[in-house]
């Protein structure tokens, strides 16, 4: 007798951005009220769970990842009541909901950080340091969003740590009341009826409380990656990525598991095979995501081979998967450059649905939308004041969806955007893909359809062919059911030869792609799907 999977096991998890998915109310700024109304077209894309960017109140220093209360909703998304009914109506449409939730730093505005500042009860709640003799900071540690990882306050005569912006103050987890409050906050919201988060940094929740400096990449090491961000100058075993963040992953997972059928996932940003990311079935998290797949600029199968010859080494894990998302450059930008074919797009939602993993699916990714190049005086996002104009920052990434290329703002909003919506996404727009049988958006219903009618594509184990580049191809295979999953990786056409071929049932293909004998002609980033 199989027992069946939980239901977070190989599904397929749609994220929004809140901000940027649809104005209900007219103000520039999505909302509940617009989610709702897009309930819809969400479910007929065939996804089992929505992933909401935070949904707390905010200073918007970093636009949703500096909370400052973790049991209201942000009033620019609506009421709590809205929040229920858009829970209720998901739910009702057989669509899990799960929230993020940014627990390893607050907002400098957030309750305990000012209570933090009196010295009272919670005067361990973050990590303070006193400043060096010559009122240099504790040592060495570099935010991710560059510069020093502390940040003087009078208030204290210390020094207070930030992973990322100096209003985003690291909460201490090796305060036992700290921890204990931030694992209640989950509560809280699984006792509202919310599936499961997604956590941000979690590879961060335990620093060394020894304050030693974090290590160098030594000069001989350092590749392009390391010169392009000044944190990258250093490991990061110190301030973050620590083996005993397992400890604190644990207890999210307990605090979950307390609530039946939920599911927590993670991002670890660094150092993954260190922190946790990668745990055996019954430790951390149930799953986790990391960077090689999002980083990825080079098409080819080895970006591929090589993430799941390193998750090899973790025989057991779980991974989500992700090519995209509200962090880095969309998929097809960073594969394609400025002019991408729609078979790049197609080619790229195919092998991220066919991967082992539960996958993860960014708003606008199913349209085949591509990056959006700001001007300056257009930025929103910290990151972009950082190496302008080398780099502009992530709101390239978190325009507003495209609903319909003949409205105002695509549809998005009837007033003007927070970030306005982009020109060349009018022609991807739903109302353009919607009916066109042959688009990315109906190429994407088509693979989730044939994903929920094959246990080997949402479960099964993966076996790489030893096939020539520039082919990619793979075999799923789950309680006896076998699927075949070829990829041509380059703008030229390729074949693929096995003997499986000539006896296997095409499931999905791309358009140009033949089958003849043991042979399949697969047209440039071409896609031939076949159960064996």
């Amino acid at each position: 007798m199989t027992t069946q999977a939980p239901w977070w096991r190989g599904a397929v998890i749609y994220q929004i951005y809140v901000r940027s998915f649809c104005d209900g109310n007219s103000d520039g700024v999505g909302d509940f009220a617009g989610l709702l109304s897009k309930l819809d077209y969400i479910a007929s894309l065939g996804v089992d769970a929505l992933w909401l960017s935070p949904i707390h109140p905010t200073p918007n220093r970093d636009w949703g990842y500096d909370v400052s209360d973790y049991d209201g909703v942000n009033p620019e998304y609506g009421t709590a009541a809205d929040f229920d009914r858009l829970l209720a109506q998901a739910h009702g449409r057989g669509l899990k909901v799960m929230t993020d939730e940014v627990l390893a730093h607050t907002s400098d505005e957030h309750a305990w950080f000012r209570e933090s500042l009196s010295g009272g009860d919670k005067a361990d709640w973050y990590v303070w340091a006193p400043p060096q003799d010559d009122g240099t900071p504790p040592n060495n540690w570099l935010s991710a969003f560059a510069g020093e990882a502390w940040a003087y306050h009078p208030a204290r005569r210390q020094y207070y740590h930030h992973k990322f912006l100096r209003q985003q103050p690291k909460l201490n987890w090796r305060n036992p009341a700290a921890r204990n409050a931030a694992l209640a906050v989950l509560d809280t919201w699984l006792t509202r009826g919310v599936d499961g988060f997604r956590l941000d940094v979690a590879n961060a929740y335990f620093h060394d409380a020894t304050l030693t400096d974090n290590p160098g990449v030594p000069l001989s090491e350092r590749t392009a990656h390391n010169w392009a961000h000044a944190p990258n100058l250093q490991y990061h075993f110190h301030d973050s990525n620590l083996p005993d963040n397992i400890e604190a992953l644990d207890a999210i997972r307990r605090t979950v598991e307390r609530h039946p059928d939920r599911f927590v996932m993670g991002e670890f940003s660094e150092e993954p095979e260190r922190c946790g990311c990668f745990a055996p079935p019954d430790r951390g998290l149930h799953s986790g995501y990391t960077f090689p797949l999002l980083e990825a600029r080079t098409l080819g199968p080895d970006f591929i081979r090589t993430h799941y010859a390193m998750l090899d080494r973790h025989p057991g894990h779980w991974p989500s998967v992700a090519f995209s998302n509200h962090d880095v450059t969309r998929t097809l930008t960073r594969f394609g450059g400025r002019d991408t074919p729609p078979a790049l797009a197609q080619l790229m939602l195919a092998l991220l649905l066919c991967l082992r993993g539960t996958a993860l699916l960014y708003q606008g990714e199913e349209l085949g939308l591509p990056q959006v190049d700001l001007r300056r005086d257009q930025l929103k996002d910290p990151v972009g004041d950082l190496y302008y104009p080398l780099h502009k920052g992530r709101d390239g990434c978190r325009t507003p969806m495209p609903w319909d290329a003949s409205a105002p703002n695509l549809g998005f909003s009837t007033a003007t955007p927070w970030l306005p919506a982009a020109h060349e996404h009018r022609p991807l727009a739903v109302s353009e893909q919607d009916s066109r049988a042959n688009s990315s958006l109906n190429w994407t219903r088509r693979i989730l359809a044939v994903r929920r009618q094959n246990s080997a594509l949402r479960q099964g184990e993966i076996e790489f062919l030893d096939v020539p580049a520039p082919l990619l191809a793979f075999v799923r295979e789950h309680d006896g059911e076998r699927v075949l999953c070829a990829f041509n990786m380059s703008a030229g056409p390729a074949t693929l030869r096995d003997r499986h071929i000539a006896s296997a049932k095409p499931l999905l293909r791309s358009e140009a792609t033949h089958v003849s004998g043991n042979e399949s002609a697969l047209a440039p980033y071409g896609v031939f799907i076949a159960a064996l």
